[in-house]
């Protein structure tokens, strides 16, 4: 990132005289993330519906199919650190805005292609065009909310991955069969740039920018916790606004510390579980389970809602501990994060039955346990030094899509060599007993990274 690059002048202040007695702006604002993430995961995981139709359109291989599924997050990856860059520069609301537009006209132009490289090319081009979105979330929970409510933020605009693709999965299943797979492209991206004007007109970077905020709802904000006093805060703000411009000075904070290395393997782990599910799951059910795609589609909406409620009751059960006075911030952030991981590796029972209410049970305990790690986000939160929130979201996010980008290709060749997925879910497992111990032995205790 250019160092002669200048954050944009954020909306002014509104003051308190024009500012409303009582509100919960902050809950429109999570409503927006809701939806943003909803799209935002339904854009990178309409291929895997339509996988199986393009496969015979163009006689795919495992392994090119696992190169298609992995090649959204090679730019994803790549870009994961200069995308928090940019959000602490620009502000969450401008990087997320272009982005949407960026990445809905890119699903829009996979319906175009006609072959396996340009399909590359065009997923490359999505990947980096989402780099955004989850430190943009991060950002903007961190600005509206406080430290205590953020475990129920991050699992609310979370879920929106789980409800869009249980509703999505039947929905664009029966588009593929009746109006042939490159509908699904068209209609999910029409959609993106339909929401992409609402973004713009009602989100704001700030609470202190928008007039819905009141002035008690913004004292609430900005209550400070153990974690961070008010003088913190305010020193926060200034260093903010005055970004240091030496960016591997800032990587060096993020990338010399234990307890956040901790953090990022486990992460590696959460996603390596989740990939399984955003990428192959379809084909899966298809190929070693012999479900039609309309009846895969069905059955699939079952472990994303598991998905959804873990998720949800994860977050909700992070912050209950905390709030309750009677357990510390690391049991209360680690222990959703490390059943999770234990609960995940049951994957691997699928592979010892045919019957298809057996299989889609065992991938729901799956997915809801993947669902109980999303709370790792809010523990990373807690962690993460304040002024590098969209850097460090980068770093975290970077961690989390190397296990997207491994774990589809990893897959694509057991395939092949193994003609079954029986080996598939075994590595998954293995890699969520690495993300429990990295948890168990890394993450002493969840407090601010000095930086």
């Amino acid at each position: 990132m250019s160092a002669t690059l200048r954050p944009a002048s954020p909306p002014p202040v509104v003051p308190d005289t024009a500012r409303p007695a009582l509100s919960r702006a902050r809950y429109g604002l999570l409503a927006c993330l809701f939806v943003i993430t909803a799209i935002n995961y339904l854009d990178r995981t309409n291929l895997s519906v339509a996988l199986p139709h393009i496969k015979d359109e163009l006689h795919l291989s495992g392994t090119q199919q696992g190169l298609l599924l992995s090649s959204f997050g090679w730019a994803y990856l790549l870009l994961q650190v200069p995308a928090g860059r940019l959000i602490d520069r620009i502000g969450a609301k401008l990087a997320f805005g272009y982005a949407l537009v960026g990445w809905s006209l890119a699903t829009i132009v996979v319906a175009a292609a006609r072959s396996f490289v340009p399909l590359v090319g065009i997923r490359v081009a999505l990947g980096a065009f989402e780099a955004p979105a989850f430190p943009s979330n991060n950002r903007l929970v961190v600005n509206w909310f406080p430290g205590r409510e953020r475990g129920r933020a991050t699992a609310t605009y979370t879920s929106g991955e789980y409800i869009g693709l249980a509703v999505a999965a039947p929905v664009l299943s029966l588009l593929t069969v009746h109006f042939g797979w490159r509908s699904v492209f068209v209609i999910t991206g029409i959609v993106g740039l339909l929401f992409s004007v609402v973004w713009f007109a009602k989100v704001y970077d700030r609470p202190e920018h928008s007039p819905k905020v009141s002035t008690a709802e913004l004292a609430h904000i900005r209550q400070p916790d153990e974690l961070e006093s008010a003088e913190e805060i305010a020193a926060a703000k200034e260093q903010a606004a005055v970004l240091d411009t030496s960016v591997w000075s800032d990587l060096r904070v993020l990338l010399s510390n234990r307890r956040l290395w901790g953090m990022y393997i486990g992460q590696f782990a959460s996603a390596s579980v989740l990939f399984f599910f955003l990428t192959w799951f379809p084909s899966y059910l298809v190929e070693e389970k012999h479900m039609g795609i309309i009846k895969a589609g069905f059955w699939a909406s079952a472990p994303y809602l598991a998905a959804l409620v873990g998720t949800m009751a994860g977050g909700a059960w992070s912050d209950r501990m905390l709030n309750s006075g009677r357990f510390s911030r690391t049991f209360a952030r680690k222990a959703p994060v490390m059943i999770g991981f234990v609960l995940a590796s049951v994957i691997v029972c699928a592979n010892f039955t045919n019957s298809v209410p057996l299989v889609i049970t065992f991938m729901s305990i799956a997915f809801f346990a993947q669902g109980l790690m999303q709370n790792s986000w809010a523990l990373f939160s807690d962690a993460v030094p304040r002024r590098l929130t969209g850097t460090g979201g980068g770093v975290f996010s970077f961690a989390a899509n190397a296990g997207g980008v491994l774990t589809p290709l990893v897959i694509g060749v057991i395939v092949d060599r193994t003609g079954s997925f029986a080996w598939a879910l075994g590595y998954i497992a293995i890699v969520v007993l690495v993300g429990l111990l990295a948890y168990a032995l890394l993450i002493d205790k969840v407090e601010r990274v000095e930086g």
